[in-house]
């Protein structure tokens, strides 16, 4: 069984490399500071951004392998296994790692925010690339929160000032996020043919008999998208949505069968509606018109 670092608040992690422990719910770590340490495969129950030039070979993120690149950001969340197993062999790593807990943002704004942040989803599994001047600014911020920790104690105030920080550092990592989404709009192309291959395979399989339409999730778990990430990736290349690419397939799928004598009812069967009148509204809301106008009749 593999060995695994069970990071239930913030301090166990900060406790296992030898860096300050600052604050109950909030961890910080300044990789350069320290002496060296041994690796870890860490199962977390906070979540975490590890801000680095250079990250260790071989890291593991649920059951796939990360693709890190050099300056670049992991995210984790509570319920993730991530890192690398002990190797025996110490550690020098340049960069930081800020780490809190779900407690810390209970009752924010940023509890709610948490869920928009879509680079902490295990399907993510790149890291986030930053330039120049956001390694800059990032370390600047990282330095100015553990100043606040330091020279002040834990109070009401103290954690208004922290979540802001945080706040600021989560968008900087998002728009990070975006960036990256949008440059890989270059394979946007790669994307739909995956997508329109899939769909296409679901019908030639029958699989609409017994399961149904295909539904967003399906589709970009399936592709091993989470489906939020998906639904970006789908909106950034087409300018519409995943459920609406999945309906007008279908429609046009309808349209073939009407075309080829079946009627209304056999149509919306053979597509995987329960109701024909289900098939009925939604071709008309993707074409303006129903099957029987459609033609001709």
């Amino acid at each position: 069984m593999k060995n695994i670092l069970k990071v239930h608040d913030p301090n166990s992690y900060v406790r296992y490399v030898g860096a300050e422990e600052l604050h109950p719910l909030v961890g910080i770590v300044h990789y350069d500071e320290l002496n060296g340490f041994r690796s870890s495969l860490n199962n977390y129950g906070v979540y975490g951004l590890f801000i680095q030039r250079e990250f260790p070979k071989h890291l593991s993120y649920g059951m796939k392998t990360l693709e890190v690149s050099d300056a670049s950001i992991i995210a984790v969340a509570p319920g993730q296994i991530g890192g690398a197993e002990d190797s025996g062999q110490k550690l020098s790593l340049s960069g930081w790692a800020l780490l809190w807990s779900p407690e810390f943002l209970h009752g924010t704004d940023l509890e709610e925010r948490m869920s928009r942040y879509r680079f902490f989803s295990y399907f993510y599994t790149d890291s986030l690339r930053m330039e120049s001047g956001e390694w800059l600014k990032l370390t600047q911020l990282l330095t100015q929160l553990r100043e606040e920790l330091r020279e002040n104690s834990d109070s009401p105030s103290l954690r208004e000032v922290l979540l802001s920080y945080l706040r600021l550092i989560l968008d900087y990592c998002n728009r990070i996020y975006v960036r990256q989404t949008k440059k890989e709009d270059n394979t946007g192309d790669d994307i739909l043919k995956r997508f329109h291959s899939l769909l296409e395979k679901y019908y030639a399989e029958g699989r609409q008999m017994d399961e149904g339409i295909p539904g967003v999730k399906w589709c970009a778990d399936s592709l091993a998208y989470s489906a939020g990430y998906f639904g970006d990736m789908i909106r950034r290349a087409t300018g519409g949505t995943a459920i609406g690419y999945i309906h007008s397939f279908v429609i046009d799928e309808g349209k073939s069968l009407l075309m080829k004598g079946y009627n209304v009812s056999e149509t919306a069967r053979l597509l995987g509606f329960d109701f024909p009148h289900h098939f009925t509204r939604l071709f008309k809301n993707v074409t303006g018109m129903t099957p029987s106008e459609f033609l001709g009749k």
